[in-house]
């Protein structure tokens, strides 16, 4: 059988994907022919325009549909308002960053609900969609924090280990069918929100920007150079891709050697 990337024809559902990683993600799929369903929290024109401009781009279809991850109706939801879900990609996240006795509770239930809980049931919702259409690619954005830790960061740690094992779980549970699932572990990636916070990080340690890049925001990566959401995205492709069929259950870091530390 020849194996293929291409990906006309499916259907592709990206969480949190009106920017950032999400949108390369949601770019990439469309770029190799998948159509795709933005989402958010906010329901604004410029979503809504983000979508049709993806779809002019790539000449696919492509929709916004507003959903808030914090939510479990909400999120089941969404697949449902999708109708199609060949692949979903569960990108949703936040952060807070504080001591453990300081962290503030409503913060740790909103982390792990849009981090961890918003991914079981955007794929409690799909995989009967997958099953009927006999295809699917569950593919769960974690972190390098989903595989090491870092002090101050407890609920959002707690929850991409949580998406490691939830991955592991979804791809025991679908081993026998044509449906996989895996769980990108990035690092650092170059996205508008690390861009805005590079010029004020310049400022507090008063250094040039390739030195703050390499010497205060990498350095724990040992690349010294960010992942791109194209790479992010390419990635995905790939274990959408005939290649990756056997590839299940596992995580893939594109994180510039932070885990081999």
């Amino acid at each position: 059988m020849a194996i293929t990337t291409s990906l006309s024809g499916k259907t592709a559902v990206i969480t949190g994907s009106n920017s950032g990683i999400g949108l390369g993600i949601a770019r990439e799929l469309a770029r190799a022919g998948a159509d795709v369903v933005l989402n958010s929290f906010t329901d604004r024109e410029e979503d809504h325009a983000l979508a049709r401009d993806v779809a002019k781009e790539f000449n696919v279809t492509a929709r916004y549909i507003k959903a808030d991850m914090s939510n479990a109706k909400d999120c089941r939801n969404l697949i449902a308002q999708a109708g199609a879900c060949d692949i979903l990609i569960n990108n949703a996240g936040i952060q807070h960053v504080a001591a453990i006795p300081e962290f503030p509770t409503e913060k740790w239930d909103a982390i792990i609900a849009i981090n961890l809980s918003s991914a079981f049931h955007t794929t409690a919702a799909a995989l009967p969609l997958m099953r009927k259409a006999g295809w699917g690619r569950v593919i769960n954005i974690a972190s390098a924090h989903g595989l090491t830790a870092s002090p101050y960061k407890s609920a959002y740690i707690a929850a991409k280990h949580g998406i490691v094992g939830l991955s592991k779980t979804t791809a025991l549970e679908t081993a026998e069918e044509p449906i996989t699932c895996n769980a990108i572990c990035p690092g650092y990636v170059l996205t508008p929100l690390v861009e805005a916070q590079i010029p004020d990080t310049m400022k507090e340690y008063d250094m040039g920007r390739d030195e703050v890049i390499r010497n205060v925001m990498l350095t724990r990566q040992p690349s010294k150079e960010f992942a791109t959401v194209e790479q992010m995205g390419g990635t995905a492709v790939f274990l959408c891709s005939d290649a990756a069929a056997q590839i299940t259950g596992t995580t893939i870091s594109v994180d510039g050697g932070w885990t081999a530390l």
